[in-house]
């Protein structure tokens, strides 16, 4: 089986997303696909599953043209795809999502004990031990990951494009899951691997295509004796610029932002910490240890059962998000931007300036574009937001732009403490050392920072303090010397020894 797409063409208003792109995916292959945000992958993968056409050029299946015309054109064909942003019904059950293009009838009606069973199969192939009768809304995010790979798995694909599967998942489910895309290998499926994490690449791939600006910079090159440096120079025309780790300072005085032997409602327990201006504290756990939760709770989505949570030496009571943002100048950078950080069907402006949207209304409590774009144009600019102008909508940004909107939305708010929750995750390299640059340049310039990221390196180049988290509970705090094997050395020992019920121990 050969799929081959030669000098494709692809524009959208005010955007040339590809121009003479080229790929061939062959059976039994696993191909890389690279590139930086906005490069055109997503588009190219989108061409192949029907989701658009190509403007120009020329897609073929085993040498003969192939015009897709939607989505279930290409399942019907034995093409199948996981996209980065997830596409899944969040109150249907798990095996509706898995089987929704051919679940199991008896009688004219679903039948739902063999729908189960099916997608219990699916779910066993991706190693995930789950009811497949709950709602997809129960699940996490990277539970979500895994039930779009079986769904896709269902459809007993010839093509499989994986777009940044292993963005929201651990360790552990990676390994799985490159097991299962070998195994798929070996059973003659041709697959598509799109990923910014380029040790997954050289060690998973067979060949590597790489995408700069839409157009197509190496095509299907052999991974043996592929250099990680060779790939950064393929997708940014320039060497790779290292994470540069944050100078080590001593802070003092009254903490910004301080919980003491906090209880919540999502099951937090004992959680004391603090954080002082122009710090940034780390955040670190694996899947499921309750980062994400301890910021919705501080930041009002949930409830504080028992502790204190005090701003400037003061306790305070935060009910509301809105409380959170407007009466003590809190942000939250969601890691699901795309449900949580950005607005997908509102311009680019809007999204960048609806945190001051109260500031900056008339007198009669009206919102026009001209007061939005004062706003967030030099914002726009400092970021350096790929978009021909702002009144783009932000769900046509690459992932990469959609994070930095979401990002500036809170220099507008101009807040004093802000959460960061996996702030890089699907973002390529050159943007990502932009984010880091912003994020240090925020503490320097007075912000509390309180950083949640599963990536090692880069906790250990931004973080002041690591606090580890565990079952809900903080039990290590690490003062980070900026040296990456006595950081991870440390969080992993206190995760691996950690107990329910254990205390909080100092590093």
């Amino acid at each position: 089986m050969t799929l081959v797409l030669d000098k494709i063409g692809k524009s959208f208003p005010g955007v040339r997303a590809l121009n003479n792109a080229s790929l061939a995916l062959n059976g039994g292959e696993i191909h890389a696909l690279m590139g930086e945000n906005g490069a055109g992958k997503s588009t190219l993968i989108k061409i192949i599953t029907g989701v658009h056409r190509p403007d120009s050029g020329t897609v073929t299946l085993d040498d003969a043209p192939l015009s897709l015309a939607s989505p279930r054109d290409a399942i019907a064909l034995g093409v199948s795809a996981v996209h980065q942003e997830r596409n899944l019904i969040p109150r249907f059950s798990v095996a509706e999502n898995i089987l929704l293009e051919s679940l199991p009838v008896r009688n004219g009606l679903i039948d739902f004990r063999r729908a189960n069973d099916e997608a219990r199969e699916h779910l066993r192939k991706v190693g995930l031990d789950i009811d497949p009768a709950t709602e997809v809304r129960r699940l996490s995010v990277a539970q979500m990951q895994m039930v779009e790979i079986a769904k896709a798995l269902s459809h007993k694909a010839k093509v499989l494009l994986l777009d940044e599967p292993t963005a929201s998942i651990t360790d552990a489910e990676t390994e799985i899951l490159f097991h299962l895309v070998r195994q798929l290998r070996d059973q003659g499926t041709a697959i598509l691997f799109v990923s910014h994490k380029l040790e997954e690449v050289l060690s998973l791939c067979d060949r590597v295509t790489v995408l700069r600006d839409g157009e197509t910079t190496l095509r299907g090159a052999a991974m043996a004796g592929m250099t990680r440096q060779t790939l950064i120079e393929a997708m940014i025309g320039r060497a790779e610029r290292p994470v540069i780790a944050r100078a080590g300072k001593s802070y003092e005085g009254t903490p910004k932002l301080e919980l003491r032997d906090v209880a919540t409602a999502a099951g937090h327990s004992d959680v004391s910490f603090f954080i002082r201006r122009g710090e940034i504290l780390g955040l670190y756990g694996l899947v499921g240890a309750g980062r994400t939760e301890l910021i919705r709770t501080i930041i009002g989505k949930d409830k504080v059962t028992s502790g204190t949570i005090e701003i400037d030496g003061k306790p305070v009571r935060i009910r509301s998000v809105e409380d959170a943002i407007s009466r003590f100048r809190m942000g939250y950078v969601s890691e699901d931007r795309k449900h949580e950080g950005v607005i997908l069907a509102h311009p680019i402006r809007s999204n960048i300036a609806m945190t001051v949207w109260g500031r900056i209304a008339s007198t009669l409590g009206l919102i026009g574009a001209g007061q939005e774009l004062k706003t967030a144009t030099p914002l726009a600019r400092q970021l350096e937001i790929r978009t021909p102008n702002l009144e783009q909508l932000v769900g046509n940004l690459s992932g990469g732009n959609q994070q930095k909107v979401s990002l500036a939305k809170w220099l507008a708010a101009d807040v004093d403490i802000l959460f960061i929750d996996e702030p890089t995750v699907g973002i390529d390299i050159k943007t990502k050392a932009y984010i880091h640059e912003l994020i240090n340049g925020l503490a320097d310039k007075g912000m509390a920072i309180l950083l949640i990221s599963s990536d090692m390196p880069e906790m250990v180049a931004l973080a002041d303090r690591i606090l580890v988290m565990h079952d809900f509970r903080i039990i290590h705090e690490h003062e980070n010397d900026r040296k990456y094997e006595t950081a991870s050395r440390a969080i992993m020992t206190a995760i691996h020894a950690a107990e329910p019920g254990q205390t909080r121990t100092a590093s």
